[in-house]
């Protein structure tokens, strides 16, 4: 799963982001009461679901099996108001096989990522016979209605192909500028009204009306990077409807913004030394074949791009913002390691092709030049997710960090200073903040961390196991994510055998 995470550069240089079985007796489906709609939200928690064709849900990538079903429920905008604005929620349904358990609901992460073709994960597993299989997209999300939308495809287009950002006085104060333009397009073209409601806090309870809608009276989640968030929040907030929760590639809730940019930080770092130390053992590796040279040898690349595109067959040309993206998408999985390669060894032969291919896999645009929204949604829930970082001594000594942190995206430009973030200039104040878990009674949880993941570190996922008092599983390997999308049996058994038995992994299972 991919998950979105702001490089220190500004919002318009880098953005990493941030996608993305066995079978055994199980227990009868739960017969404890449904628990009781929350005072005023009875219209939404009884509500029927209307499920028929997926026609005109997901976008042109999203892969939807043809025996899904999809659907919206309709929840209210602002859970303090519910006779007031409301929102659409889409879903999709691969009907249980075999005797059911319950709904399995999956996210995939982001923020801002569609959770539509999730349905399509346990597919050949015991997961497909015993759950009703469920994606979603979020509020504001993909084909939820309404959606976040602040930028037009050109818009964007334009945005990517701007020079990168200096970090001169004047460079600065054009790169705040944007961020307020930015921000006020979003208020004008999305509502501040909407833009204030589409943080966790109100997906963690839109969760809620969907576990009644689909007639569990406990939730049964996967969720994954961001999704871990999701699910971790609602532990907190609904510990008593929780069935089951396996929570792949954490994000630790006590940390702040600057603790999680760093820790990413030297995740991507590390993720880029293992993809130039495996690079190195091919004689025609476009960054050499000492490992020890690799950053420099990048740099080498990269750097000239900052005054020169190169040429790319799309008209667009390859520029430093999105070689560096395009870099960094790769890094999410070492699927991607050969892809990359081939595009450090175009630009090194003065082309940029599979660089930009890579850039627009990561922002969501699609072969006829349109976005998905994932990028002004991810902008928006963080916005609201985070607290605002309005000191500039403690950006600037952000920003000094990060680029120790992985000198890889270092252009050694820095100037002791840098430009506040866009959070810093929302229009709607935040409705979350960082803070250490405490679940009392919570059921028995999941965490999958794995070693190498540059999205989501390793430690973070130790955190959120020791605050859900979860049992954890430790995948020592690369890439992010791993439950059901990395075929390995030694997690993937696991988790399923927790998720239909609600047996526990083994204590500190390693695989």
């Amino acid at each position: 799963m991919q998950d979105m995470s702001v490089v220190r550069y500004g919002r318009n240089a880098v953005v990493l982001a941030v996608l993305v079985a066995g079978c055994a007796s199980t227990p009868a489906e739960s017969s404890r009461p449904m628990p009781p709609p929350l005072a005023g939200l009875a219209k939404f928690y009884e509500q029927p679901v209307q499920w028929g064709s997926c026609t005109g849900f997901g976008g042109p990538t999203d892969r939807l099996p043809p025996i899904a079903q999809c659907a919206r429920i309709t929840v209210p905008v602002d859970y303090a108001a519910p006779d007031g604005p409301t929102a659409q929620i889409a879903m999709s349904r691969i009907k249980a096989t075999g005797p059911r358990i319950g709904s399995l609901l999956v996210n995939p992460g982001g923020p801002g990522r569609s959770g539509l073709s999730m349905v399509w994960l346990g597919s050949n597993t015991a997961l497909a016979e015993r759950f009703d299989r469920i994606g979603f997209d979020p509020r504001g999300v993909g084909s939820s209605v309404p959606v976040i939308v602040c930028q037009t495809a050109q818009e964007q287009d334009a945005e990517r192909a701007e020079p990168p950002e200096d970090y001169s006085p004047e460079g600065i104060a054009e790169a705040e500028a944007d961020n307020r333009r930015y921000a006020e397009r979003c208020a004008e073209r999305v509502g501040e009204d909407f833009l204030a409601h589409v943080g966790t806090r109100e997906v963690v309870q839109d969760i809620d009306v969907m576990r009644a809608v689909l007639g569990d009276d406990a939730l049964t989640y996967l969720g994954y990077s961001y999704g871990t968030k999701i699910g971790s929040a609602y532990a907190e907030k609904f510990p008593d409807r929780v069935r089951a929760l396996v929570l792949d590639g954490a994000i630790d809730s006590a940390q702040d913004p600057v603790q999680e940019s760093l820790r990413q930080a030297a995740g991507f770092q590390k993720a880029f030394d293992a993809y130039a130390a495996d690079c190195a053992r091919e004689p025609s590796c476009p960054l050499g074949g000492d490992p020890a040279r690799a950053v420099q040898r990048f740099r080498e690349l990269v750097d000239p791009l900052w005054d020169r595109p190169v040429p790319t067959t799309d008209p667009r040309g390859l520029n430093y913002g999105d070689a560096l993206t395009g870099m960094s998408q790769a890094l999410y999985t070492d699927q991607l390691w050969k892809r990359l390669t081939r595009g450090l060894s175009e630009l090194r032969d003065g082309r940029g092709d599979t660089l930009l291919e890579l850039a627009d896999l990561y922002g969501g645009r699609y072969l006829d030049g349109t976005y998905d929204n994932k990028i002004d949604a991810f902008n928006a829930i963080r916005c609201v997710d985070d607290p605002r970082i309005t000191d500039r001594a403690v950006t600037a000594r952000q920003d000094a960090e990060y680029r120790k942190a992985a000198p890889f995206l270092d252009d050694g430009r820095g100037t002791g200073a840098a430009p506040l973030e866009l959070c810093a200039v929302w229009p709607v104040p935040n409705t979350s903040r960082p803070h250490r878990l405490s679940v009392p009674g919570l059921p028995e949880t999941v965490v999958v961390s794995t070693t190498g993941d540059p999205a989501t570190p390793y430690q973070a996922g130790v955190d959120l196991a020791d605050q859900l008092d979860a049992a954890l599983i430790t995948y020592q390997g690369s890439g992010h994510t791993v439950v059901l999308v990395a075929g390995e049996s030694c997690v993937d058994d696991a988790v399923i055998a927790y998720l239909i038995d609600l047996t526990a992994p083994e204590p500190g299972l390693t695989c």
